[in-house]
């Protein structure tokens, strides 16, 4: 894995800037660049020039919306990025998603947060980045406001067993070797899959085997700072997850957004969603139909 290229979505709010740092962080362990992006979406002259105190009498003419917008965008990437790790700023008009993804394709990873500005004629980033989750073929990386991804000391990585899973691994063990982070490999055995005369120990030994199984051959590159379990709950999975996460202090998630089908397997698309949306921890998400190409 090499990312050289970040992309990160940019709607002015405090928040949103977190990603800028992220990314930052990001960039250091791969000598990249971070490009910010902001996708404005016009709507009526009753959309407010909210960050550019403009009059409306401008606010449709979109070469003086892109200039101004460029020019708060880069007064913002300056504010919060080493000019050594900076990139072009990039204004796009439009759906957001869509343009996120569309503009993506030249980039390697984007950083972004799930909430921004609230409002009618704002960039929700919520809705936006469970949008750009399902519609972007290269990595995701979310954060929350209370994310800590310090210097990624300590990583999850989540499998189901399946092919989609292991995408995730090559980047989980190469950051935690730029890192040299501590990476733990779990499995949630949900029995909220399986009838009840099937929630016997054998089960768990199997699991507990083939994750052992995973661990020696896909991450023997960094087995003095691996760790693995495999962890039964009546929960689903993503609730396991979120429990588990919420009991140890990791500064990434990283997992695929799709995984086994089948009642029986953690179905890690929904499941990726569904953590997303819950953790403070940064998540990245994988999408395993590019990592195979």
């Amino acid at each position: 894995m090499n990312i050289k290229r970040i992309l990160v979505p940019v709607d002015f709010s405090d928040l949103s800037t977190k990603a800028l740092t992220v990314g930052e962080q990001i960039a250091k362990l791969y000598g990249g660049t971070v490009s910010p992006i902001h996708v404005h979406i016009p709507i009526t002259e009753m959309d407010e020039p909210y960050a550019l105190g403009m009059s409306s009498s401008v606010y449709q003419d979109f070469d003086k919306i892109e200039d101004n917008l460029k020019k708060r965008l880069t007064e913002i990437s300056g504010e919060y990025l080493n000019e050594k790790y900076e990139g072009e700023s990039l204004i796009a008009f439009g759906n957001p998603a869509q343009s996120i993804v569309d503009v993506a394709e030249d980039f390697d990873l984007i950083v972004m947060t799930t909430h921004g500005r609230t409002g009618f004629s704002r960039f929700l980033l919520g809705s936006v980045a469970e949008k750009v989750l399902r519609l972007a073929h290269l990595p995701v990386l979310v954060v929350e406001d209370e994310s800590d991804v310090g210097d990624f000391e300590k990583i999850l990585v989540t499998t189901d067993f399946s092919e989609n899973s292991a995408a995730a691994f090559p980047i989980a063990v190469d950051i935690a070797k730029k890192a040299n982070s501590k990476l733990h490999l779990l499995h949630i055995l949900s029995f909220e899959q399986f009838d009840k005369d099937e929630t016997d120990i054998s089960i768990e030994n199997l699991r507990q085997e083939r994750v052992k199984v995973v661990a020696n051959e896909y991450f023997h590159e960094i087995r003095e700072n691996l760790s693995y379990s495999v962890e039964t709950s009546d929960d689903s999975p993503h609730e396991a997850i979120l429990k588990h996460v919420n009991e140890n202090d990791y500064n990434l998630v990283i997992m695929s957004t799709v995984g086994r089908t089948g009642i029986r397997y953690l179905m890690m698309g929904s499941t990726t969603t569904n953590v997303v949306r819950h953790v403070k921890t940064a998540v990245l998400s994988i999408n395993p139909k590019k990592e195979n190409e």
